[in-house]
């Protein structure tokens, strides 16, 4: 529930001229209620005035905003929200002239905000937009300071009056072929400009290596945290040509590079040396603690990639990479094992020979386990039952995805037992049960969970019959799905 002081501030903010007017004589320490009240219900004339006059050097976003659905809260907050900050930072230097507060603000901190909703709420901003209305606004920035500049000199202004200092606007960016020049030229204005713009998390898709390397260059070291690459298509030559660029980020803590057209299977002599080249590059990350090679075909290689890294991994996502047991078995043996907070294991088959080094891998790493995708991995009820012992030794898990393995109810029902025994476990997605499906073939494949028609009438009285169990149990705390895409899955920075 809302606070008074919340309380208060979503009443004072709903008059906005008024509270625009009275703004400077409000104590300063009003201010992030205020913001918060503003932003959430879309008070988009306090926010700017808010901004423009804000009295601290630092505005973060993370600090200042409830919790997602957190109660007496909107769901989420409104695009015009982002960009009237975004765009108060135009008006920014206009306004220390103007205003009776000075303003202080050095650095506007948007990192960490999410779009759940993106692509299915059309009131919510999207990354991609606010990355895009964020390197806008920073060349705008640029473009009035250089006018302002030569007015200055045309008039004769006294040079004694200090320029507006710099704000960093910290963010995370989402760029694409669309938006790639003008996130380049933001960057490129971003050494000098009055808008300093600085990213920590990096999304990059359907670049190329040329391209991406280029942004890369025009990034501060000291803030970037995380790279995504993916549907890049970049093959181990355009990898060899791109990760090396990494090495000046001595804060890289997480590397993704999902569909990037990698297969090691078998190798020409020139991709051998492209192979060796990025198992090099990779060892230069020292930082280094999340990695995903995301459809990676990299049956019989993974002891030469992660051995090359400088410290343990804690998160280690490997989806439909053609493992091998030999694989498994390395890194149940390896130092990562004892260190992982998340693994995603999905799309290789684990029902066969891999069925023991997994195992013996959940033993390995069920002090750190948080997090585990098992998707479509072909698991059935009699492998559920040998692994049971070991997955319920990893007692701090908090998220484990099953969905898409052909285990019948009286397997999920087991698992659901067996998972009192967790006591921090909070989310888990499970498939549907083979038994609720007409006519699946045996053993059935995941292209045959997908396309068999679903007995409507029988999973119903399977679901009712899980609810009855989890109240029986009196699991509150713990969602059990079938819905794979309605829930993210637990963030490695968030565990």
């Amino acid at each position: 529930m809302l606070s008074l002081l919340s309380l208060c501030a979503v009443q004072v903010t709903r008059h906005q001229k008024l509270a625009c007017r009275v703004l400077a004589s409000l104590p300063r320490e009003l201010y992030p209620a205020l913001f918060q009240a503003a932003f959430m219900y879309g008070r988009t004339l306090v926010l700017q005035a808010l901004v423009q006059t804000w009295p601290f050097q630092r505005l973060s976003f993370r600090q200042l905003l409830p919790h997602p659905k957190q109660l007496g809260w909107p769901e989420r907050p409104r695009k015009e929200s982002v960009q009237a900050v975004i765009l108060a930072l135009l008006a920014a230097p206009r306004s220390r002239e103007s205003s009776s507060r000075k303003p202080q603000l050095r650095v506007l901190d948007m990192t960490g905000f999410r779009d759940a909703s993106c692509g299915q709420d059309p009131t919510t901003m999207s990354m991609w937009a606010r990355s895009v209305a964020v390197a806008r606004t920073c060349v705008s920035a640029q473009t009035q300071a250089r006018a302002a500049q030569r007015l200055g000199k045309r008039q004769k202004l006294d040079p004694q009056v200090p320029a507006a200092s710099p704000v960093e606007v910290h963010t995370d960016l989402l760029v694409n072929r669309t938006s790639y020049s003008v996130l380049k030229e933001a960057l490129q204005n971003s050494t000098c400009g009055p808008l300093r713009l600085r990213c920590r998390d990096l999304w990059a898709e359907e670049l190329s290596g040329a391209s991406t390397v280029a942004l890369l260059e025009l990034l501060d070291p000291a803030c970037l945290r995380q790279v995504d690459l993916r549907f890049n298509n970049l093959g181990l030559s355009g990898l060899c040509t791109v990760v090396p660029h990494m090495a000046k980020f001595t804060h890289l803590l997480s590397l993704k590079l999902q569909y990037s057209n990698v297969d090691v299977r078998r190798l020409t002599a020139e991709a051998e040396g492209n192979f060796q080249l990025f198992v090099s590059a990779i060892g230069q990350l020292k930082s280094l603690k999340e990695l995903n090679m995301g459809s990676s075909r990299l049956s019989g290689r993974l002891h030469q990639l992660l051995s090359s890294l400088q410290g343990p991994l804690e998160s280690l996502e490997l989806p439909f990479c053609a493992l091998l047991s030999g694989d498994l078995s390395y890194l149940a043996q390896s130092p990562h094992a004892t260190h992982l907070k998340k693994l995603d294991l999905s799309g290789n088959k684990l029902s066969g020979d891999l069925l023991a080094p997994f195992q013996r891998l959940l033993r390995k790493a069920s002090a750190s386990l948080r997090c585990l995708d098992v998707t479509e991995c072909q698991l059935m009820d009699v492998n559920l039952v040998s692994t049971l012992p070991n997955l319920c030794c990893c007692t701090h898990l908090r998220y484990l995805s099953l969905y898409g393995n052909p285990l019948a109810s009286a397997g999920v029902k087991n698992l659901m037992e067996h998972s009192l025994t967790l006591p921090e476990l909070q989310l888990v997605v499970h498939p549907v049960p083979v038994d609720c499906y007409r006519d699946l073939p045996w053993p059935p494949s995941s292209a045959h969970l997908l396309e068999s028609t679903v007995d409507e009438e029988r999973l119903a009285s399977v679901q009712a019959e899980l609810q009855q169990l989890l109240q029986a149990r009196q699991c509150h705390n713990v969602l059990w799905t079938m819905d794979v895409y309605g829930h993210n899955s637990f963030d490695y920075f968030s565990l």
